[in-house]
């Protein structure tokens, strides 16, 4: 999977692009599949082109801003939960206000050059060279934090440890699961940085809405306009980034903060797998301008906002009643005792699913690939009966197309959608991988409780069905 995954983002990368299509021709006719061909295709930069010394200068520049956002801006400072070997770590929470700041110099940027701003045409321009600076980043995280676990002290005087299942004695897979459960810096003028929870909500969370930013000013700057698709995919997946940010204090309750080491898996997952597979659906919708009228529009909302409401109700009644099981808004929730002390809901949400707010997550992938409609097109000249005819995107030199070429779906239509669609697939694919670990975690930790309450609670995440 080390290298697996930073190959499945290049793919996503090339096979979908503006030269010949989403996706390129030449992956439709497999059997006559040419290299050359498909090098040409997919506008290979060769090994070189993959990365640059200065977009990585920028990208490092990135990280730097933020790293110094988190130290001088207002926010609050909030404390994790209970370390197995003692103590609580404290954190500093502003993402929220980091993420407005550069949204707001972003927004200011926008309004005096539009979608020529330095920032969105630096993001299209160098779109691959970024995702080589991030994985760069991601794998040298995932090697300092490995080496520096082993200054690990048990007497935990710095409150350090290890995660419990993070020090199997195998290099590889510690290096990649995380040996550390914790991993802190401490910088000048800035103070001590969590680097998981630093990951966890800042590069690649801002990084996401920035990306579907810069594909947005794309598709007008080409197409003369920004069509309700887009916008729908990006207004979605920044009110989610924004409300995890918003909620930044709900996040040292979850797994990834409280169980899981830092290293190549969050490393990577935070910093490159989030922003660039998360946004591919806008940066095809930036090629291919499909617009969906009201009914369409409609539909997607309902779908969205259907999503986000299971997912964010049931986690803040679950943040809820673990912080304050005396708040008004949870006081009546019917709850069972369990020997190691914790209360787990049988009630509201909870009592629906075991896992519901992962229900909400997966509902909320379809409205972000929905927009995309039957996706596929081809780049051709005009007047080209030879790929199939089908569906054009009117576009063409007049809507900012190259001139002499068209956007036609022709023999793609279809088959784009396993790209624009992926998302969806996998994030159910990780949803129940994420809850079958859940599940196991929580039989050990309650035993024969865990038992019971599955018994009163019988459904996993789909009520009735799993």
């Amino acid at each position: 999977m080390t290298l697996g995954l930073p190959l499945v983002v290049y793919l996503l990368s090339f096979v979908c692009n503006d030269v010949a299509g989403c996706p390129a021709p030449s992956t439709l006719h497999p059997s006559t599949l040419d290299l050359q061909s498909l090098k040409r295709e997919v506008g290979w930069p060769g090994v070189t082109g993959l990365a640059s010394f200065s977009t990585t200068a920028w990208v490092l520049g990135y990280y730097a801003l933020l790293l110094v956002l988190q130290g001088v801006l207002p926010g609050q400072d909030g404390q994790g939960v209970e370390l197995a070997s003692g103590g609580k770590l404290t954190y500093r929470l502003n993402g929220f206000n980091s993420a407005m700041f550069v949204l707001v110099l972003a927004l200011a940027g926008t309004i005096a050059q539009g979608a020529d701003f330095v920032l969105w045409t630096f993001i299209w321009d160098n779109y691959i060279q970024i995702v080589t600076a991030n994985t760069m980043i991601a794998f040298a995280l995932a090697s300092f934090v490995y080496v520096r676990s082993f200054s690990v002290k048990a007497a935990n005087g710095d409150k350090r440890e290890l995660a419990a299942g993070g020090f199997s004695g195998n290099l590889i897979y510690d290096w990649f699961i995380g040996r550390e459960l914790n991993p802190r810096v401490t910088l000048p003028f800035i103070g001590a940085v969590d680097i998981k929870e630093f990951c966890e909500l800042r590069p690649g969370m801002l990084g996401w809405i920035l990306l579907n930013l810069a594909f947005v000013a794309h598709q007008y700057k080409k197409h003369g306009h920004v069509t309700d698709s887009i916008l729908l995919v990006t207004a979605f997946q920044a009110v989610y980034t924004l409300d995890a940010l918003w909620m930044e204090p709900s996040v040292l309750t979850t797994m990834d903060i409280t169980t899981d080491g830092f290293g190549f898996m969050l490393a990577f997952g935070d910093l490159v797998w989030l922003p660039f597979t998360y946004s591919v659906q806008t940066r095809y919708l930036a090629y291919y301008p499909l617009s969906l009228g009201i009914l369409g529009t409609l539909g997607v909302l309902a779908v969205g906002a259907s999503g986000f409401y299971v997912f964010r109700s049931s986690n803040n009644e679950k943040n809820r009643f673990r912080t304050d099981p005396a708040d008004p808004r949870v006081a009546h929730l019917q709850y069972m005792e369990t020997k190691s002390g914790s209360k787990l809901l049988i009630s509201g949400w909870w009592g629906v699913a075991r896992h519901i707010n992962y229900l909400g997550d997966w509902i909320m992938s379809w409205a972000w690939c929905l927009p995309t409609g039957i996706a596929g097109f081809l780049v051709q000249q005009k007047g080209d009966a030879g790929v199939g005819g089908g569906q054009s995107a009117g576009t063409g030199a007049a809507g900012g197309q190259a001139a002499g070429t068209e956007l036609v779906q022709g023999e793609a239509r279809g088959w784009g959608m396993l790209i624009t669609y992926f998302y969806m697939l996998y994030f159910a694919i990780l949803l129940i991988h994420r809850e079958t670990r859940d599940e196991q975690k929580c039989a050990k930790k309650y035993g024969d409780d865990w038992q019971a309450y599955k018994r009163k609670v019988p459904s996993r995440i789909l009520p009735g069905v799993y």
